[in-house]
């Protein structure tokens, strides 16, 4: 299988999906590729009326399909198809992403849409394993916690993992027996759209899933706002989350998720396996060109190994090469949009100024499109920009300390609290420091989520609130009333 392609010759959903059809919209938002900066299309923006049009038909599906009301196992046997249907197309979902996303083709395939066709299907098996409860009272009464779905959720996903981000929200909100109005970025919408085109070719009732475009002034708070949508599911930077909370808070009051920013560190001690730590540290910020919530981008190590490990670092980051994201062979992906290159280069040139010493990159690279250079600075102020901004690019600091304590302290960010990341061989010192990282996910001689579904993820501080994967994740999605019943 060739996946490179010509971007000028794919052919894209264009419009919001509502019901089982594509409805005709003209764009509004100029739309560039990121691998070369060319402009290629507009997205349109669905405004309050057209938002209520996607509830309605959520709303009406749910209705007569009786989606939260059929045997459980339907929901599962529904939802596996739809898995399946998506690994079949994963090439032209894989192309569908890579032509206006970071995201290079050749990491898509085995990848990001192998990981959203199992979370699905892991999602999909709560359907019939998770309900209501029974519990203990006097033998006069019969006591039962009864669970139940919202209705219909709204959900706004990211640009940086488009497929992976719409597999978080849909498969636990669909598996719990919800209906879903998803708007996508506007800067990379059409896999997204393609999703909720094969769930109909899967067999899920039409309307169960409606995609609508736009932006976050008007499509987003459309969605947070509409009094028929139950709940909200959120993944995006903690402005944004702050600035949901306020508008439901305007509009009324319901529950919801959000995954947030981040910032964070990647503590190395002197024990460490120092190839791994370099190779792992090195994989944690390059991922993406560090356009990650849980990007790992702040290097806190050892004094005394502090300068063999940039050292392995700085060959590593050397390494990558920037390629349009249609080339199969690339492996470094471009930063999303102009504005946000000219963002990253303006922290780094004020932590330079600031005092921080820039061991490599600093600036972006001599190429078509939006590729900035792998980035490491070593810094002292623990003020410093690049240090307590979440920069969303491939920019590593690195700080040193003497001892536990002062790692710890370096660790702890005012404001983030997402991920963190510990090397080193002594199990009790390992344990001993996860148990006071203030992370909602610690990872121990590694930096990267694994396909265990099973973990969940979310934030500390300002880093979100509740739970994405896991069991949480459905739970979340599911509503319970209690009841007693007099013998």
């Amino acid at each position: 299988m060739t996946l490179s392609f010509d971007p000028d010759k794919l052919p894209l959903p264009v419009g919001h999906f509502i019901g089982d059809r594509l409805v005709a919209a003209e764009g509004v938002i100029d739309m560039h590729r990121p691998s070369d900066a060319k402009a290629y299309g507009g997205c349109p923006v669905a405004d309050e009326n057209l938002v209520d049009r996607a509830v309605q038909s959520a709303k009406q599906t749910l209705k007569v399909s009786n989606w939260g009301g059929v045997r459980p196992r339907e929901r599962t046997v529904a939802l596996q198809r739809w898995a399946d249907l998506i690994e079949s197309e994963a090439e032209t979902l894989a192309k569908l992403e890579a032509l206006s996303s970071t995201r290079p083709v050749g990491q898509l395939v085995s990848g990001d849409i192998a990981v959203t066709a199992e979370q699905i299907r892991f999602f999909a098996e709560f359907a019939d394993k998770e309900g209501s409860d029974l519990v203990p009272t006097d033998d006069s009464n019969l006591g039962m916690i009864m669970a139940e779905p919202y209705g219909v959720v709204g959900a706004i996903t990211p640009w940086n993992f488009p497929v992976s981000m719409a597999g978080w929200k849909l498969g636990p909100a669909l598996a719990a027996g919800n209906a879903v109005v998803l708007k996508p970025s506007e800067m990379t919408p059409f896999s997204t759209i393609y999703l909720a085109e094969l769930a109909i070719r899967a067999g899920l009732p039409a309307g169960l899933i409606n995609i609508v475009l736009g932006d976050g002034q008007v499509t987003g708070n459309a969605i947070t706002g509409h009094p028929e949508i139950a709940k909200i599911s959120f993944t995006g930077s903690t402005a944004a989350g702050s600035a949901i909370m306020a508008n439901i808070a305007r509009t009324g009051v319901k529950p919801m998720t959000l995954e947030l920013g981040g910032k964070s560190p990647q503590l190395v001690f002197a024990d460490a396996d120092l190839d791994k730590a370099a190779l792992v540290i090195s994989q944690g910020i390059l991922s993406n060109a560090g356009q990650a919530c849980v990007a790992g981008s702040r290097l806190i190590v050892e004094e005394s190994i502090a300068a063999p490990l940039a050292e392995a670092i700085v060959a590593r980051m050397k390494m990558v090469k920037a390629a349009p994201t249609w080339d199969e062979t690339s492996q470094y992906s471009p930063i999303i949009s102009k504005r946000q290159l000219d963002r990253i280069h303006s922290i780094v040139e004020s932590a330079v100024s600031a005092g921080g010493e820039c061991l490599l990159g600093g600036a972006p690279m001599d190429a078509p499109g939006y590729f900035y250079q792998p980035t490491l600075i070593a810094v002292r102020d623990a003020f410093s920009p690049a240090v307590s901004e979440e920069i969303f690019g491939p920019v590593l600091t690195l700080q040193t300390f003497a001892d536990e304590e002062e790692a710890l302290t370096l660790a702890d960010h005012p404001t983030y609290g997402l991920a963190a990341g510990l090397f080193t061989r002594d199990l009790s010192r390992a344990i001993r420091v996860t148990r006071r990282l203030q992370a909602g996910t610690i990872w121990v001689n590694r930096f990267s989520r694994s396909r265990d579904h099973i973990l969940p993820t979310g934030g500390y501080k300002q880093s979100g609130i509740g739970k994405d994967l896991g069991r949480e994740a459905y739970l979340a999605n599911r509503k319970s009333k209690s009841v007693l019943i007099s013998l």
